[in-house]
């Protein structure tokens, strides 16, 4: 039989070219894809998240051969792979709603299929409405964020499956949604508003990187005539920072710098005396642990990368301090 050669596929889907505005949620998106960070967007309905979470794969690096076979092999087990086009040389993006069971993300079932953490395997898995998804659920992804892998045990069996993915979420400040909000129609209590952000845990929140206030939009911003950057433009700067960590990882296991070791971290991430002094002011006022320390240590690497700098200056450093700011999620 003739050897089975890709047949080109349509272009891709939405571009950042449709965000009007949203410049600091732009640049963290793509700080995101430069670095395999995890994303929480935080604001008010119809500021944006959703648009700008499903335009993440389009600044993503190109899957490797070596990915892109992990990725098909996964969708064929779970039955999904598509005849006319069996190798995956997309990066999967998964959106399970909100009302998904632990089962359904983690995999399991009669048959051991593999969950939706594992179909997001390098690629994006994007959970809206973040609070509203049941604690066991979000609990459950802990484990995998941290290892890569996930190890589903049921009565007719254990099986081991792939689960390196990039968390992006996405929440209102608060119940009905508009605390912050220009118009001022915010109806909940400050009692209200801690009881809805309480729903996500510590632990899951400190193994999300960047922490993103995404305002409402402004009327100038929406009739603003000049075209955004696209997609493509941005994706060129992500494809140069990717470069970098390649050949700084080369020869391990190690793809991004979202996933360096602790001893990667020592070695790649050293600080000057003024961004030593800032780390440390920082770690005591914000109240960080030892994980989110090490986290942030990573985003700032990522944002030199994008800079060309061969070391972490004191302004990379404190553009991941501001994106690790906790303080949006109480309103």
């Amino acid at each position: 039989a003739p050897a089975w050669v890709p047949e080109a596929e349509e272009a891709a889907g939405p571009d950042l070219r449709d965000v009007m505005g949203q410049e600091n949620a732009r640049r963290a998106l793509e700080i995101a894809a430069a670095g395999g960070h995890n994303l929480l967007l935080i604001g008010s309905p119809g500021a944006g998240k959703s648009m700008l979470a499903k335009r993440l794969p389009s600044i993503l690096p190109d899957m490797s051969r070596g990915e892109a076979l992990e990725v098909s092999g996964i969708w064929s087990v779970a039955g999904l792979a598509d005849p006319q086009h069996p190798l995956l040389t997309r990066r999967p993006f998964r959106s399970p709603h909100h009302t998904a069971s632990a089962a359904a993300l983690t995999g399991g079932g009669p048959l051991l299929r593999p969950g939706e953490i594992s179909l997001a395997h390098n690629g994006v898995l994007f959970l809206d409405e973040l609070p509203e998804f049941h604690r066991d659920v979000l609990e459950a992804m802990r484990q995998p964020l941290e290892d890569g892998t996930v190890t589903v045990a049921r009565s007719g069996g254990t099986l081991h499956l792939p689960a390196r993915f990039q968390l992006v979420c996405a929440m209102n400040p608060c119940r009905c949604g508009w605390r912050g909000h220009p118009s001022g129609r915010c109806t909940c209590s400050d009692r209200e508003v801690a009881k809805y952000v309480e729903k996500i845990s510590g632990p899951l929140l400190d193994r999300i990187d960047l922490h993103v206030s995404v305002p409402a939009v402004e009327y100038a911003s929406m009739r603003r005539k000049e075209t955004p950057e696209s997609s493509a433009d941005v994706k060129r700067r992500v494809d140069a920072a990717r470069a970098v960590q390649t050949a700084r990882f080369a020869g391990t296991s190690v793809t991004c710098n979202a996933h360096m070791t602790a001893p990667m971290i020592g070695e790649f991430c050293r600080l000057d005396h003024a961004g030593d002094a800032l780390m440390q002011s920082a770690f005591e006022r914000m109240g960080l642990t030892a994980r989110s320390h090490d986290r942030i240590l990573r985003v700032a690497r990522t944002i030199a990368d994008l800079d060309g700098a061969a070391d972490i200056g004191p302004e990379h450093l404190a553009e991941a301090i501001q994106f690790r700011n906790t303080d949006i999620l109480k309103g």
